[in-house]
């Protein structure tokens, strides 16, 4: 993985879905992560700005018209996932990301709030 970023974008509407109740608390991130045809679809429906939405990361090495652009899911597409924030954030202090894991945890804890 390359210098990733935090994506103020995907924080804020992040944090809009948390306060919104848009979240999935008990569920298996590694079957609610969205699959590679699935993100194609929304990135084709719904264009690049909506798409990136739901990444905490983007790299700003790599080409902004490629997915590799974005990293760092937290959602489907429709709610955040609880599950998907703690992914985010342990894939987050493992590879030195402190912005990116400082967001997904304080996300957590608005979830815990709610």
């Amino acid at each position: 993985m390359a210098t990733m970023k935090l994506n103020d974008q995907a924080f804020k509407h992040a944090k809009s879905l948390i306060k919104s109740d848009d979240v999935a608390r008990d569920t298996d991130w590694s079957e609610a992560q969205p699959s590679t045809d699935e993100e194609n679809k929304f990135l084709e429906d719904e264009g690049r700005s909506e798409y990136a939405k739901w990444y905490l990361g983007y790299d700003p090495e790599e080409d902004k018209d490629n997915k590799s652009y974005y990293g760092f899911p937290y959602g489907d597409f429709e709610r955040v996932h609880r599950d998907g924030l703690i992914a985010a954030k342990q894939r987050a202090a493992q590879n030195d990301y402190s912005d990116i894991e400082d967001a997904a945890d304080e996300l957590l804890q608005m979830i815990e709030r709610e």
